[in-house]
């Protein structure tokens, strides 16, 4: 099988080895491709591995010999299914190989906003501490987590970590997800949307963008926070009306926001949330640490490796 993997670079920029997929059949590897050269490169592949190249119905119809996708992500937003399944092409994914980064992650966030370490951290190197009066300095409200509220948008296996460190600090979780009930499987207790939104000190989301789901966190929304309340946002950028947030985060309206993924990524130098107050933003990075790479990598080559036994998994 030919392959061709369209954007290596995000995936693996050299620490890593593509050996297993390359014992699969003959393979180029291409850091990045734009959009106008994806057919050049694919013509010839039998199989494409992309990260967030897209692949859509005029490129797939583009694209003859064409008879798997391999999607280097849990998200498959970046290949139209249904057009690949109009041409019998096979898209899998990579489920789950990020989740305890993505957890980790979220906490890292949610530790800056009430810690706010890196700020205070910056202010010694800057000389603040040794010009010092006292013992000890803060800049800003440092806030304890024990016995406030937790609420969860989502409730796969990325929020059922944050929710265990929550409850080992001492938070009480609410959970909101669209399975209908009083209480999750563990106990954790199940709310409406809104009530996450106005009974919780921290908001984190961790739920798929759909067209049900898109912009659910709007001015609407964000007037039911606490303003002491934070929200925190590392599964999709689109579940965000941006605008409305960084209004609402430059009119005190909730207290700070954590984000790792934003609507348009790379980000346009005018989005509002760049310049927020108290509004800490991280490159899509949640998911990056090299065990979680290593993960996908590996996965990838074993649904390929399934795919060419006539056995796909993680089929999408």
């Amino acid at each position: 099988m030919q392959i061709v993997i369209l954007d290596a670079y995000t995936t693996n920029p050299g620490d890593l080895s593509w050996a297993t997929v390359e014992a699969i059949g003959p393979t180029t590897v291409y850091p990045r491709t734009p959009t106008e050269r994806i057919v050049e490169r694919a013509i010839d592949a039998e199989v494409v591995l992309t990260n967030k190249t897209p692949l859509m119905a005029a490129t797939l119809a583009a694209l003859p010999k064409l008879k798997y996708v391999g999607v280097l992500a849990t998200g498959v937003n970046v290949v139209d299914v249904a057009a690949a399944q109009d041409r019998r092409v096979v898209v899998s994914n990579v489920p789950e190989y990020s989740t305890p980064n993505v957890a980790q992650a979220t906490w890292a966030l949610i530790l800056e906003l009430t810690n706010q370490v890196g700020l205070h951290a910056l202010g010694v190197r800057a000389g603040r501490w040794s010009a010092s009066e006292d013992f000890c300095y803060w800049d800003t409200e440092l806030v304890e987590l024990s016995g406030l509220t937790l609420g969860l948008v989502g409730y796969g296996r990325i929020a059922r970590g944050v929710a265990a460190v929550g409850r080992a600090l001492g938070m009480n979780v609410i959970v909101h997800r669209r399975q209908p009930g009083d209480v999750a499987e563990d106990g954790t207790r199940l709310v409406t949307l809104d009530e996450v939104f106005a009974a919780s000190d921290v908001v984190s989301l961790h739920c798929p963008l759909t067209p049900e789901t898109a912009g659910l966190v709007n001015a609407q929304r964000l007037a039911l926070m606490k303003p002491t309340a934070f929200l925190v946002n590392t599964a999709r950028g689109g579940l965000v009306v941006e605008a409305d947030l960084a209004a609402a985060l430059d009119a005190g309206t909730i207290a700070g926001a954590g984000l790792d993924v934003l609507t348009t990524e790379p980000p346009p130098s005018d989005n509002p949330l760049l310049r927020a107050r108290n509004c800490i933003i991280t490159p899509h990075v949640a998911w990056a640490t090299r065990n979680a790479r290593a993960r996908l990598i590996a996965i990838t080559a074993a649904n390929l490796r399934a795919f060419a036994a006539g056995t796909p998994q993680n089929v999408v």
